[in-house]
């Protein structure tokens, strides 16, 4: 444990105390704090991605329904609008997740 720790690019630095493994974490520099942030909103954006790749899914069943002639042409325009509404709201979910999160960080 204490090995991978070690090996782990994160700049900590185990003590091992027998059966203890004990790992101080400094405070965060500026420097850190803005690393970890760029982090966060690199899966934000991998979250956002995800979340449109779904639409598009849903998208393309909703099309695929109505080629079959299972839904209407109205029915399709109205199921697209409830996608986009879910995919919107989805996207200002992570943005206020992201928002939130960099005040934590930030916070001395």
């Amino acid at each position: 444990m204490e090995k991978a720790i070690r090996e782990s690019n994160l700049g900590l630095n185990p003590v091992s105390d027998g059966q203890l493994i004990r790992v101080p974490i400094p405070p965060l520099s500026e420097e850190r704090r803005l690393e970890i942030i760029k982090i966060a909103s690199k899966y934000t954006e991998q979250a956002k991605v995800a979340v449109r790749n779904i639409r598009r899914e849903g998208m393309d069943a909703v099309k695929k329904l109505e080629k079959d002639g299972v839904i209407s042409e109205d029915e399709r325009k109205k199921c697209e609008d409830e996608v986009q509404k879910l995919t919107d709201a989805s996207s200002k979910k992570l943005d206020e997740a992201l928002k939130d999160k960099e005040k934590d960080i930030k916070q001395v």
